[in-house]
């Protein structure tokens, strides 16, 4: 793509980052990146953090399409897709429905079940739980999780009984969804999806408990290895199952599916980032550069997903 050549094409451009999500300082580092992107590409795009009075403000703006680069609850769950589609107007990636899945966990992994895809054994968790009997069914140690966050915000990894519970309630201070997920030990993958194709895997290493916030957006300490050091084989083999999981819950145009290999081989699927980050720490960003892929045309490509709905 001559990124120059075609500026135009895409007309004004609102990029919708902030929003007001826990994830929103994460979605305003990357809004500034695709941003900056856009303007060197001569792209007429504004960026626009975006608030409950974002439906007032894009209208009197005249944009001709929308980058969402908001992470969490408001941009990434299907909300704001549904007001770009009410607005009509053209927006990046996913669409209402698969955005609303894939922000639930919980609601990602039944789907994934239904199709036969493998994914980590899991229990809702609630108030009155029997925190024995689940541990005595899922085994230690476990992952808690809320369902509707991302960033790795509000988990926890229990490795004793009497942690579970407290758990529980630490996740609960995020929404009333919350679940708790067998513990894969094993390698940590994920694969990038641009228009249809898998990038490179990336494998992550963090001397944390598990790939937490601190671990994907202020640690130095976490490494990236891409090539991720399968068999080409297992790569390719990796990347369907990627493919297939994408598609599985409706997913469109970019974002990332993340995945843990246990000692054996076996890939778990574990979620389906619809809006993944794209800052200095980001995971699609490195998959496109392993690619050949330059962030500035990664940000290009991104943008023409919002075609197919002009």
């Amino acid at each position: 793509m001559n990124a120059a050549r075609n500026a135009a094409d895409y007309g004004k451009v609102a990029v919708l980052m902030g929003g007001w999500s826990a994830e929103r300082e994460v979605s305003l580092k990357s809004g500034r990146a695709v941003l900056a992107a856009l303007l060197e590409n001569g792209v007429d795009a504004h960026g626009i953090d975006a608030g409950r009075d974002i439906l007032s403000v894009l209208p009197v703006g005249r944009f001709d399409r929308v980058f969402i680069i908001m992470h969490g609850r408001g941009g990434e769950d299907g909300a704001m897709q549904g007001a770009l589609e009410v607005l009509d107007l053209p927006y990046t990636g996913s669409g209402v429905m698969a955005s609303a899945v894939c922000m639930d966990k919980l609601m990602t992994k039944r789907l994934w079940q239904g199709v036969g895809l493998p994914t980590p054994r899991h229990e809702v968790l609630r108030a009155d739980s029997d925190f024995a009997a689940i541990i005595e069914r899922l085994g230690l140690p476990l992952i808690v999780k809320p369902a509707l966050e991302g960033s790795s915000i509000g988990m926890s990894r229990v490795d004793r009984a009497e942690d579970l519970e407290p758990a529980y309630r630490a996740a609960r201070e995020y929404g009333e969804q919350v679940f708790v997920e067998q513990w894969i030990t094993g390698g940590e993958y994920t694969a990038a999806i641009l228009n249809g194709e898998a990038l490179p895997l990336i494998r992550l290493e963090t001397p944390n408990a598990f790939y937490d916030y601190e671990a994907k957006y202020v640690a130095d300490s976490t490494r990236y290895h891409c090539p991720c050091g399968l068999s080409a084989d297992e790569e390719v083999a990796m990347q369907e199952l990627a493919m297939q999981a994408f598609h599985a819950v409706g997913a469109h145009g970019w974002g990332r599916v993340d995945f843990m290999r246990d000692a054996d081989g076996q890939p778990w699927l574990i979620e389906v980032n619809t809006v993944p980050g794209m800052t200095d720490h980001s995971l699609v960003p490195m998959a496109a550069r392993e690619a050949g892929i330059d962030f500035n045309e990664l940000v290009m490509r991104i943008l023409a997903t919002s075609l197919e709905r002009g």
